[in-house]
């Protein structure tokens, strides 16, 4: 048996039945080695030619004081719509024409489509927001609908991210940030406190409203060309409600309103003004 096979090797060895195999594979090994290195050099180049793009809009986009979401946005459909000319060259390089590749991708879109619609209403979202203008990178707003809030760090193609106050980062889809409602809490260059402050119905409520008034006063970053109120705003159960409200500047709200409450707190005690609580009175029957 093994003397027949090797009979039967030395004569294709002979009939050049070897040759005849390396000769038809070694023209396809070659072409698709240089198919890959075509593809390579494809790749870095196109990857380069995405980063310069990028560089042009975005130099473009600073001239004409555009905002910095409009940039985020604009640079990362650069980068989508670059890295599908690539895949198309690098498909042909393969003998992929590109009729075939267009009518897969008109396939793959349509199914896409109905799979990803969510996806697509997110693209047509941040479209909506560079557009309106609801909100730019930088804001501090609040969804409505979820609750979800921080500063703006990034309007992509498909998401916005905020940074909240405790430094997480969220990530809001754009079709829900574009069909709901929010609020840009930082759209102005002011915001107001409003709050309200319970004292006893024994106290003096013209004493405790001078109090407060003298506090509201003294904040360094209150807006003066702003009315300052303060008022009863409610007769509670057990607390006569004094109400205040004051603008400050949006930069240093949170900062001034912490310390607004706490000078309060003293400036109350100070002048003998009782803030009541919540008290539960347990009467012992024998």
């Amino acid at each position: 048996m093994t003397d027949s096979l090797s009979t039967t090797i030395i004569s294709n060895i002979k009939d050049g039945a070897l040759k005849s195999w390396l000769e038809s594979f070694l023209p396809t090994a070659l072409s698709f080695f240089w198919s890959v290195v075509l593809a390579l050099i494809v790749l870095f180049i196109g990857l380069k030619l995405i980063k310069l793009f990028n560089k042009i809009a975005t130099k473009a986009l600073n001239r004409k004081k555009a905002d910095i979401g409009a940039i985020q946005f604009i640079n990362g459909l650069i980068r989508g719509l670059g890295y599908i000319v690539i895949g198309i060259v690098i498909l042909n390089l393969f003998g992929i024409t590109s009729t075939s590749v267009a009518a897969a991708v008109a396939s793959i879109f349509v199914t896409a489509g109905l799979a990803l619609q969510g996806s697509l209403s997110n693209f047509a979202g941040g479209v909506l927001i560079l557009v309106l203008h609801p909100f730019k990178v930088g804001d501090y707003i609040l969804e409505d609908t979820k609750g979800n809030e921080g500063t703006v760090i990034e309007i992509s193609i498909f998401y916005t991210k905020l940074r909240t106050i405790q430094n997480e980062i969220v990530v809001v889809p754009n079709g829900n940030l574009a069909n709901t409602s929010l609020t840009n809490i930082t759209g102005e260059n002011k915001r107001m406190i409003n709050k309200t402050f319970p004292i006893s119905y024994e106290d003096d409520i013209k004493t405790a409203k001078a109090v407060i008034r003298k506090v509201a006063e003294d904040i360094p970053t209150r807006i003066k060309e702003d009315e300052l109120k303060v008022f009863v705003n409610d007769l509670g159960d057990s607390s006569v409600n004094i109400g205040v409200r004051v603008f400050v500047e949006m930069d240093t709200y949170f900062d001034t309103m912490w310390q607004f409450f706490e000078d309060v707190k003293y400036a109350l005690d100070e002048a003998g003004i009782t803030i009541p609580y919540n008290q539960v009175e347990v009467t012992m029957h024998k």
